[in-house]
Parts: structure tokens; sequence; C-alpha cells
């Protein structure tokens, strides 16, 4: 047995991360719950109707489920590249690694997979996570990072975003995270009431709402917009470079806000030039059918008797005057 194990000394093991993310678990549960909870109500729904009920069940619950965890996802901007670098400092070990770069709204993510992932009788598997968020302090979590000794690639990359970082982007994203996030928080508000307005039903009102959620979730893609077309500095390995493009949430978002504008606008020409079609597609002429039946059983008159009919029936002229005798 060597000294320190075969490990680098001062160094920690490698952080043992959570297999997938809680918070984006307790959103899935929560909506997939509400989701559950509409199909089994399902056949409770006549008709053809049972179709566009679901349908719009689906899509409103699949809007708010991109608007909410979207808010939590760290691949707005991401890149990849594989390299053989350096492993840690102090020491001359080279290793052969993939080294990724996750850039979300409330900070940025550095991930270090070894090729293999066990090298140099450690495992090379590092996801670390730096906050710029206005409750949080980047520099901090940067020099934490360096205090436990973080693999020298991580820290590398880190220290691009840094506020005393030559690169000076670190203002830009902050910036344009945080706008981004608020937006975001308000189309979620604005998602909610357009559903309260389609269940009320007051159908022109919501797809204004839509509208205005398509609207504010576009403008968090301009403002994200403006800090990733910023001046950057190269992130630079030897002669590979580590180069960042557009990732997952970006493109979610700008998919979902694009259906909220094409629902919104159909729901508002739908209105204009053919409202029965729409007022079909919400149930509504189903429902006013079987209130209009019932409100006109509720009017009918009472059936009379066979002998009241009969009363009814008799002709006038045959009817005579009738004196009475006193007993």
């Amino acid at each position: 047995m060597t000294l320190w194990n075969g490990s680098f000394p001062f160094y920690p093991g490698t952080n043992a991360c959570f297999p997938f993310d809680t918070t984006w678990a307790v959103i899935a549960s929560v909506f997939l719950s509400a989701l559950a909870t509409s199909i089994i109500i399902l056949p409770g729904i006549r008709g053809k109707g049972r179709l566009f009920w679901l349908l719009r069940v689906v899509t409103g619950l699949f809007i708010g489920a991109v608007v909410l965890t979207i808010q939590f996802t760290r691949d707005w901007e991401s890149g990849w590249v594989t390299v053989s670098t350096s492993y840690k400092s102090f020491s001359n070990a080279v290793v052969n690694a993939d080294i990724g770069l996750h850039v979300g709204l409330a900070g940025v993510n550095v991930t270090l997979v070894g090729n293999p992932v066990n090298q140099i009788n450690e495992t090379i598997n590092y996801n670390e996570h730096f906050a710029w968020s206005f409750d949080a302090d980047y520099d901090r979590s940067y020099n934490e990072g360096l205090e436990k000794g973080l693999p020298s690639p991580i820290l590398y990359v880190a220290e691009k975003f840094t506020t005393h970082s030559p690169c000076n982007v670190h203002r830009q994203y902050r910036i344009s995270g945080h706008y981004a996030s608020v937006t975001l928080w308000m189309a979620l508000c604005t998602w909610l009431i357009s559903i309260l307005l389609f269940s009320m039903p007051i159908l022109l009102y919501g797809g204004y709402m839509l509208l205005l959620t398509a609207a504010l979730m576009l403008f968090s893609l301009l403002f994200f917009v403006t800090a990733r077309n910023t001046p950057k500095c190269p992130i630079q390995f030897g002669p590979a470079s580590l180069k960042t493009d557009y990732g997952g949430s970006f493109w979610l978002t700008l998919t979902t806000g694009l259906l909220c504008l094409l629902l919104g606008l159909a729901v508002i020409v739908l209105n204009s030039v053919q409202p029965q079609k729409l007022k079909l597609v919400f149930n509504l002429d189903n429902r006013k059918r079987e209130e209009a039946d019932g409100q006109d059983r509720s009017y009918l008159p009472a059936e009379s008797s066979s002998s009241e009919q009969d009363v009814l029936m008799v002709p006038l002229g045959e009817l005579r005057e009738v004196t009475a005798t006193k007993l």
C-alpha cells in the first residue's frame, strides 16, 4: 500500500453525485399526478368532447411544466471538448478526459469525466456548480473550489466567469440570467391566469393571456441572447478549445413560446371567425344544450289527471244550466 492510498495528498475524493435533480423530480411528480387524475376522470366525459378535453389538459400541463422546469435547468448554453491535460496542481499527471461547460440562469456547471473514468488510481467524475444569482457569491464558490483542491481543468474554466477575470462576462451573464428568470416567473403567472379564464370559460381573454405568456418566454430568450453574444475569452486546452452553443433548455423554451403564440392566435381568430367551432373545442355547445334541456323541463307544467283531461274535453254546446234544490 502506498502513501495516501495512491491518491494525491490534501485532495478529497470525488463528491458523490445524486442520480437526478430533486427539483426536477418534484416538478415532474406534481404535473404527472395532475395528468393521472385527469386520465382517471376522462371516462366521465361524454362524446367527442373527451378527446378535446384530454388534448387541452395535456397541452396546458406541458406548457406549465416547461415554464417552471427551465427556471432550474443548467443547459441553456453548453459545450464539450475531449482533451489530454494536467489533472491537479503540483502534479505532473496527465489525464484524458471530457470537459463540459453548462450555463444556466443561476450559475454555471463544469464537468470533468475521465476517458476512461478510472485513471491514475482515481475516479475522475466531477460536476461542480458555481452560482452567480443575486443571493450567491460566485467568487466565494470559486475560492472554496481552490481550497478543496478541485482539478485544474475545472478551476481553469470556472475562473473565466469570475468578477476579476479579464474576460469580463460575469456581469453580463448574471444580469441576463436574472431578467430571464423574472420574465419566466411572470410567464408562469400568465399561464395560470389563462387556465382559469379557459375554465370559467372566458375564451377570448384566455387567448390574450396565452399570447402574453408567449411574449414573456420569447423576451426571456432575448435577455439570454444578449449575454450569449458578448465577446468571450477562448477556453483553450492545448490545441483544442471548448466552444459552447445554445443548449436544450434554450430550444425547449423557444418551442414552447412559439406553441403558446400559435394557440393564442388560434383562439383569438376562431373566436372572431368561427365561434361555434371554438365552443366545440371547449365543449361549450354540449354544456349549453344540457343546461337548456334542464331549464325546459323545469318550466313544463305538471301533467293533469285523466279526469281533469276528460272535463276539459267536454264540448261547450253540451253544457246546461243546473238548478239546485234545498233539502
